[in-house]
């Protein structure tokens, strides 16, 4: 994965009034902070954050901030938190979070499968338990997605974490027995079939009525 460049502003204002003008004029309130670095307060341009969102595939974005106050400055920073309004989905806030080249960072990285299922050839539904796997990587490393061959799995089958490979010196952070993907058993076609079975059963076990076996004497009455 590679840096982005993102430019953005030192900005002194604080509270909801200076946040709202600055949204009105184009621009995202942010903070850039870190485990050894302070609080900086930032604004960026909302156009060019939305450019480099849909840049990246997936979904974890990798950025150089480029920060102007009179002197230019840059610091490699990743989207920590996006608030963004209910309605409008208009931005609101960024909290980037800075971040060392030759740190490891934890990621979630999306799962994509590939292959078709010869359990799903059969009648049983893929079912992706885990859409996101969290991996401890360099930041520089991360993969835009982690992919599963389902192939060779049947109905019942299933994959778990401790079976994925990771390339590298990439690790989960996850418990290794957790299930990522399975086939499931076709359960619905199976209750049709047998509420059909016993609907068949039912309807052999039924014989018809003799009224005259049913009400004997009736015919001498006078």
């Amino acid at each position: 994965m590679e840096l982005i460049d993102l430019k953005a502003n030192i900005r002194k204002s604080t509270g909801n009034g200076p946040a709202r003008r600055l949204r009105r004029s184009g621009q995202i309130p942010a903070v850039l902070y870190g485990p050894e670095t302070e609080s900086i307060l930032l604004s960026v341009n909302a156009s060019e954050f939305e450019k480099v969102l849909k840049i990246s595939i997936s979904g974890q974005v990798l950025l150089n901030l480029i920060i102007q106050n009179g002197e230019t400055f840059t610091r490699s920073a990743m989207v920590k938190e996006l608030q963004t309004h209910p309605v409008s989905r208009d931005f609101l806030h960024i909290d980037f979070y800075e971040i060392a080249m030759d740190r490891k960072i934890r990621v979630k990285v999306p799962v994509v499968t590939t292959g078709k299922s010869k359990g799903v050839e059969l009648g049983g539904i893929l079912q992706l338990v885990r859409r996101e796997l969290e991996i401890l990587c360099l930041p520089l490393k991360v993969p835009e997605s982690i992919e599963i061959d389902v192939s060779d799995l049947d109905v019942g089958d299933a994959v778990h974490i401790g079976e994925i490979a990771l390339a590298g010196d990439m690790e989960f952070l996850d418990d290794d027995h957790f299930t990522v993907v399975t086939v499931l058993t076709p359960k619905i076609e199976e209750v049709e079939e047998e509420e059909v079975e016993e609907l068949e059963e039912g309807e052999e076990a039924e014989e018809p009525v003799d009224k005259e076996k049913e009400t004997p004497g009736v015919d001498g009455e006078e």
